[in-house]
């Protein structure tokens, strides 16, 4: 590790190179100049500095504009490599991505993570462990997306409705007390939206609202590349949203009537286990196993079973109406359904969509694009990287370990750094 710290001018500088490379903005060093308006000099230097921490490389010859043709530059994306992972109330999800974004491997486990967040955590790093010795890697930096609303600033859940037992819990502590790399962490539902926005297909950078339906409900908006988060991170959750004044309609948040109780996954189980004798579909089931799962409606849905394609066909139009009225207020340029929702089959995206489009206000739907969510359900462990390969590669975070040529050692001020500087 280097003993000297550079100034944050310094830093910055250094930084921005690195990314204008990164991000494809300029990738010759008369390119860098430009942008920059820095010195030939400055820019050959730091360059050649990051080439020699392994960051950047010389490729081929840039085709020539009448003059001595630029080698092109490269950023090393398989310099190093992020640890990612979504816990959800259910399960967990763990993988490894490259500097761009890009998975390698990735694990699943089924897990019930209520009012066990320790032994949730070691769960996590023994696929962690795993995926270590399968990609023969270790973490330069850990992004981790959790199912309840975040305090981005400190890594600690607040108050999560469906994750009884966290509240305050820090996940970076823990995380931090047995790996030297950096950690952040978010609400899982921002991480999808912002996996969508950088790797979904179509990609076209416009403004991305996900809508997630799964056990619970949520949502999610990337503006230009940047994660929404409100000032409390309590922005994108409408599924605590009043839909009904109907007293009976309990949520597990407390309160009555949210949109999560009569659309989600755990609501549709409660109320169709009441009424599984009308459909000899899921009181097999029922008889089976002993209960519903929010799978056992879905299948019976897909199936045809009339009860519980109904129940979530309504809830699909339902979650519709909401979106538009979240359209009408934020004019995305993309929508995209995400969840366990879109597993029940196309009707479900199409009786969601239709309904969105009909209520959206005429002006905001007019180039708005409706699609299903297109990473095979990867798109959270998919942003939980990308954000942490955006927080480590902000200009004046970049600048601090460039020298040491990896952020390891580096945990404290690079998450000090990101959070003063607001970075995505």
């Amino acid at each position: 590790m280097s003993t000297t710290t550079p100034s944050p001018q310094e830093a910055y500088i250094h930084g921005q190179l690195v990314n204008l490379v990164r991000t494809g903005q300029a990738v010759t060093r008369p390119a860098l100049e430009q942008q920059t308006r820095l010195g030939r000099k400055v820019v050959a230097q730091r360059v050649q500095q990051a080439i020699d921490v392994g960051l950047l490389e010389d490729g081929d010859l840039a085709p020539s504009g009448g003059g001595r043709p630029s080698r092109l530059l490269r950023f090393r994306a398989e310099a190093g490599h992020v640890f990612a992972a979504v816990l959800g109330a259910t399960e967990v999800t763990a993988a490894v991505s490259t500097l761009d974004g890009t998975l390698l491997a990735s694990l699943h486990e089924d897990w019930d993570a209520a009012d066990r967040p320790d032994e949730t955590l070691e769960v996590l790093d023994g696929l962690f462990v795993r995926l270590a010795r399968r990609t023969r890697v270790e973490p330069w930096a850990f992004g981790i997306g959790v199912a309840g609303p975040v305090d981005f600033g400190s890594g600690r859940l607040v108050a999560p409705p469906i994750l009884p037992g966290w509240d305050g819990y820090s996940v970076r502590s823990w995380l931090r007390e047995r790996y030297d790399a950096p950690v952040w962490v978010d609400n899982d539902v921002n991480l999808m939206a912002l996996g969508e926005w950088h790797k979904g297909t179509p990609n076209d950078g416009r403004d991305l609202l996900y809508v997630f339906v799964d056990e619970g409900v949520g949502a999610g908006l990337v503006s230009r590349g940047r994660v929404f988060r409100g000032e409390s991170g309590a922005a994108g959750d409408i599924g605590h949203t009043q839909v009904t004044e109907d007293p009976t309609v309990v949520c597990r948040c407390g309160r009555t009537g949210c949109l999560e109780a009569v659309t989600g996954g755990w609501g549709l189980v409660r109320r169709l286990t009441a009424r599984a004798a009308e459909s000899p579909l899921l009181s097999e089931r029922l008889a089976g196993q002993g209960r519903l799962t929010a799978e056992d409606v879905g299948m019976a849905a897909r199936a045809g079973d009339p009860l519980a394609a109904a129940e979530v066909e309504s809830g699909a139009r339902l979650i519709g109406v909401t979106a538009a009225n979240l359209v009408n207020f934020v004019n995305p340029g993309t929508v995209v359904l995400g969840g366990g929702a879109v597993r029940v089959g196309d009707s479900v995206f199409e009786v969601f969509a239709d309904t969105l489009m009909r209520r959206a206000g005429t002006l905001a739907a007019q180039r708005l694009r409706v699609r299903p969510a297109s990473l095979d359900f990867r798109e959270g462990v998919t942003g939980a990287a990308i954000m942490a390969i955006e927080q480590m590669f902000g200009p004046a975070s970049l600048g601090l370990w460039i020298e040491n040529g990896s952020p390891i050692g580096y945990a404290t001020s690079l998450q000090r750094t990101s959070v003063l500087e607001g970075l995505t």
